[in-house]
C-alpha cells in the first residue's frame, strides 16, 4: 500500500487541478478507501503475494501512514475528502466489513449535507 501511495496522492492531486483549470468553482470531493485488514492477498496476473508482516506488510501495518500522508498532501486540496476505513482479505469468501460501520454511515451523510450547504452556496441565485 505505502510503495503506491505517492502515485496515489500525486493523481488525485491532479485530477482537482484539471478540475479547476476548466473553470467555474467545482466542489471537489474525495473519497478514498483504506484497508486496515490483519492479512492481504495482492496478485501478479495469476501469482499471489500475501502479505506476511515483514517483507510483505499486513495492510494494517500500513493503514495509519497511508491516512496521515494522504491528510497531509491531498485532503488540503479537496473541498471535501472522507477516508472510508475498511477490511478486505481478497481471497475467497472475499469477505469484507467496514472498520466502524456506524462512524462511516454518519462521516459520509455529515459530508454529503455539507456538500448540498456548499452547492447552495456557490450555485443558487
Amino acid at each position: 500500500m505505502i510503495k503506491q501511495i505517492d502515485r496515489v496522492i500525486g493523481d488525485l492531486v491532479r485530477q482537482v487541478d484539471e478540475f479547476k483549470r476548466g473553470g467555474g468553482t467545482p466542489i471537489c470531493v474525495g473519497l478514498v478507501g483504506v484497508n486496515f485488514s490483519d492479512i492481504y492477498t495482492s496478485y501478479e496476473g495469476e501469482r499471489p503475494f500475501p502479505t506476511d508482516g515483514r517483507k510483505y506488510k499486513h495492510p494494517i501495518q500500513e493503514a495509519a501512514d497511508a491516512v496521515n500522508r494522504l491528510r497531509e498532501k491531498a485532503q488540503p486540496k479537496f473541498d471535501e475528502f472522507m477516508f472510508l476505513r475498511f477490511r478486505a482479505k481478497n481471497v475467497e469468501p472475499f469477505p469484507f466489513e467496514w472498520v466502524d460501520e456506524a462512524k462511516t454511515i454518519m462521516e459520509y451523510s455529515a459530508m454529503l449535507t455539507r456538500i448540498s450547504i456548499e452547492y447552495d452556496r456557490r450555485f443558487s441565485r
